[in-house]
């Protein structure tokens, strides 16, 4: 490159900058919402694992404990998976 096509690029190198910050902002944005949307369902996966902890728990506790009608706390489980709260988490 010669000399007089340098200066010709002096004056474009404030549009380069700050086309260069504008990208750089944009994507610091983007990974912002990824990040966000990721541990929205991160969230949504632990509170899932931890209803289904709580079922095994229980049904453990039905299997283990011999002292309770078992056909009758399984129809109770039954009934608390068809509630509306249950259906939201799947």
């Amino acid at each position: 490159m010669d000399s007089d096509a340098i200066f010709m690029l002096i004056p474009l190198a404030p549009f380069l900058l700050a086309g260069f910050a504008i990208w750089t902002r944009h994507n610091r944005k983007i990974e912002e919402i990824r990040a966000g949307a990721t541990a929205e369902m991160a969230a949504q996966y632990a509170a899932r694992s931890q209803a289904l902890e709580e079922r095994v728990r229980v049904l453990e506790r039905i299997v283990t404990d011999k002292g309770f009608d078992t056909a009758a706390q399984i129809d109770a489980l039954r009934r608390d998976a068809s509630s509306p709260d249950s259906r939201r988490l799947s």
